[in-house]
């Protein structure tokens, strides 16, 4: 089942598999040892206070333009921003039984190395693309 599917029009960019993991990874850390906001609400009111160190987009939101802002606030605000293709798994990564479309690290506590690492890989992806 390797075939590739169409990206809903607000994914910017394609987010290599070892990064995916490395991000649900660093949501987890963060949700245990720093502070993170699930949810397209609080990821939006995050980023528009300048306080999200990492943005996590779900990219199988239904419909696309729940989560079509966030992208869009982010590159206004400087913020970094990822996308993964389960919204379940970052609703599990996040510690909640459901989805979620869209969540913000606002405190990486022990994962700060893989926030870090996120953020330097990502900096090539999207000069790659652009």
């Amino acid at each position: 089942m390797d075939y590739k599917m169409s990206k809903p029009f607000y994914v910017k960019f394609e987010t290599p598999k070892d990064l995916v993991n490395a991000v649900y990874e660093a949501v987890r850390v963060a949700k245990q040892s720093g502070s993170v906001r699930k949810g397209t609400n609080e990821t939006t009111k995050a980023i528009e206070r300048g306080i999200g160190k990492l943005v996590v987009i779900a990219e199988d939101v239904q419909p696309p333009e729940v989560v079509a802002h966030i992208p869009i606030i982010c590159d206004e605000r400087n913020t970094p921003y990822i996308f993964v293709p389960s919204k379940q798994q970052l609703g599990e990564s996040l510690g909640i039984e459901v989805g979620s479309a869209a969540a913000t690290i606002i405190d990486a506590g022990e994962g700060q190395h893989i926030i870090d690492q996120v953020v330097g890989a990502l900096s090539g992806i999207k000069d790659k693309k652009e």
